[in-house]
């Protein structure tokens, strides 16, 4: 037995995506989504739209530029044969997030030396006269 397609008014869909109605409209507009309609002519979506909604927001979430999300859905949207061409979309999408993560991890941890320096000053276990610059050296000559 077939499943049913559950249909869902933008108002409820939206709520499942976790988008506004406005953003929904703005991703049509732009091509990333495509709403169906009924015979009244109202706008409705499926369960199939909740995947690839979902799908997109983590393209979005990973720093992928609507152009680029754009692009991706209109190569899609042209089959199997693309698929060469969408696989480099997402592994360059994936590198360059990576190299964010790298970046971000690098900040993090002198932050981190930052906040165990402070520490130390308080509770004396770091001179007074050991600056935060001559305290980062120990780290970069290890």
């Amino acid at each position: 037995m077939a499943e049913v397609q559950r249909h869902y008014r933008i108002g409820e869909f939206a709520k499942l995506v976790g988008l506004s109605t406005y953003t929904l409209r703005y991703y049509e507009d732009q091509g990333l989504v495509k709403s169906q309609r009924d015979e009244n002519g109202v706008r409705y979506y499926t369960d199939e739209d909740i995947r690839w909604v979902g799908f997109i927001l983590h393209l979005k979430g990973t720093g992928m530029r609507l152009n680029d999300l754009k692009r991706y859905v209109k190569l899609r949207a042209k089959g199997d044969a693309t698929i060469p061409e969408r696989r480099a979309m997402l592994q360059k999408t994936k590198d360059d997030a990576e190299a964010d993560i790298a970046e971000l991890q690098m900040h993090l941890q002198v932050l981190s030396r930052k906040i165990d320096w402070y520490d130390g000053k308080v509770d004396q276990t770091i001179a007074d006269s050991e600056s935060f610059h001559d305290y980062l050296q120990r780290f970069n000559d290890k």
